[in-house]
């Protein structure tokens, strides 16, 4: 919390910001409601609740009307800025950091500054899925250019999209998919869910907003993004293990066809072939389920050695 304007103090704009964002369950909302918890403030309750996708929340507390987001959302419900904020909030821009503004009745009475983190594995994961055959991998955000610019810097993103709407975000998706692409999409916000319907795979994390989880294909259920490496290599194991049942259940078929014509197979023949193309199918099928208990085996093999290390 670094800049206050008006009659409210610290722990008292924490408290109507953390209202606000009480039911939200996206990771700026937690990070403020976990701050209001271990400054044990007393959170007061919301008499209505109005969600701008894209820009906000607005909230009725005690007949007062609260606004709590970005200085797009500001300029949208007409509430000014002081020159000095401005500069303040410019200068946190350049550092890489966002904002997001309260205000109370018509007038802005606090500004945060909202350092983003990465997750430790988010580049990791990103360069494993270009391992994965995947072409370009994009940053897709309604935050400021500059944070959005560095942030995709560091993590060695080709592309980033900065300052999205909400149904932008969703064009740009199918801008992509026009040029040819196909689009697998990772979000967990609310802003997220129109750009999650449209794309071709769409993944968010389990504790993201229910408008993400419910729009989403793919649930993360470790809430990291190193599964998605794992979700790429079941797709292509599943996508490797269907080509080969098909090849085991059509290649006995060809084989009954071309010995019928040209090699004189008898009527027993070709239909002994039935079979074994059957046979072959379901063999080929029941192979990842036949690996994974080899791996779980091995595991609790493992389990069983250790202690007896740890003992020597």
């Amino acid at each position: 919390m670094e800049k206050f304007c008006g009659k409210y103090g610290e722990n008292d704009i924490l408290a109507l910001i953390a209202a606000a964002e009480h039911k939200q369950t996206y990771p700026v909302a937690l990070a403020i409601l976990k701050e209001a918890q271990m400054q044990a403030l007393a959170i007061p309750q919301t008499e209505k609740m109005e969600y701008k996708v894209g820009y906000g929340i607005k909230v009725m507390i005690k007949a007062q009307h609260i606004l709590v987001g970005s200085t797009r959302f500001m300029a949208t419900e007409n509430i000014k800025i002081p020159l000095v904020i401005q500069y303040q909030i410019k200068s946190w821009h350049k550092a890489e950091n966002s904002v997001i503004m309260v205000a109370v009745d018509n007038n802005l009475n606090g500004v945060f500054e909202l350092v983003p983190t990465i997750p430790p594995e988010a580049k990791a994961t990103i360069q494993a899925l270009k391992k994965h055959q995947i072409k370009s991998v994009y940053i897709i955000s309604g935050d400021h250019e500059i944070p959005t610019r560095k942030m995709a810097e560091s993590l060695g993103v080709d592309h980033y999209f900065a300052e999205t709407l909400p149904q932008k975000k969703a064009e740009i998706i199918k801008d992509l998919q026009a040029s040819g692409k196909m689009v697998c999409y990772v979000g967990d916000g609310i802003n997220d869910a129109i750009a999650l319907k449209p794309a071709n795979v769409s993944v968010s994390l389990r504790g993201a907003s229910f408008a993400a989880t419910d729009t989403a294909q793919v649930i993360l259920m470790h809430e990291k993004l190193d599964q998605l490496c794992q979700l790429f290599e079941f797709s292509q194991d599943f996508e490797s293990n269907l080509k080969n049942s098909f090849t085991a259940i059509l290649l006995p078929s060809l084989i009954g066809g071309v010995g019928a014509f040209f090699l004189h197979f008898s009527i027993i023949q070709t239909i002994l072939l039935k079979p074994v193309s059957l046979v072959a199918g379901l063999t080929n099928t029941m192979l990842p389920l036949i690996k994974y208990k080899q791996g779980k085996d091995e595991k609790m093999d493992m389990k069983r050695i250790l202690p007896f290390f740890d003992e020597r």
